[in-house]
């Protein structure tokens, strides 16, 4: 399951800007090859895409491996064309999909 994340982008940026946007997400990543207590298998659950949007228009998007390690870290750049918000987005193995918006401000 998966939790709020923490997302970073600047507080503010100029039309054009290449900008850093960081996220860190709370998940388990569980890869599925581990065995529970009673020796049975934990059942996989990992992230398996994450998007980001800007005004509707996709600016990175990822598909996710059992390599990744737990509360995965995502740092990308994009540009900025104008004000608007960032959606960033992703789904799980258990179908949970976790969608958050950043507004970014244009100076």
């Amino acid at each position: 399951m998966s939790t709020k994340p923490r997302i970073r982008v600047p507080d503010t940026a100029k039309v054009g800007e290449v900008i850093e946007v960081k996220t860190l997400i709370s998940h388990i990543m569980e890869t599925g090859q581990r065995k529970d207590r009673d020796g049975k298998p934990i059942p996989r659950n990992i992230i398996n895409t994450f998007t980001a949007t800007f005004n509707g228009k996709e600016v990175f998007k990822v598909d996710l491996q059992p390599g990744i390690s737990a509360n995965p870290y995502m740092a990308f750049h994009m540009r900025v064309p104008g004000p608007g918000d960032l959606e960033l987005s992703w789904l799980d193995d258990s179908g949970a999909k976790i969608v958050e918006k950043v507004k970014i401000n244009v100076s």
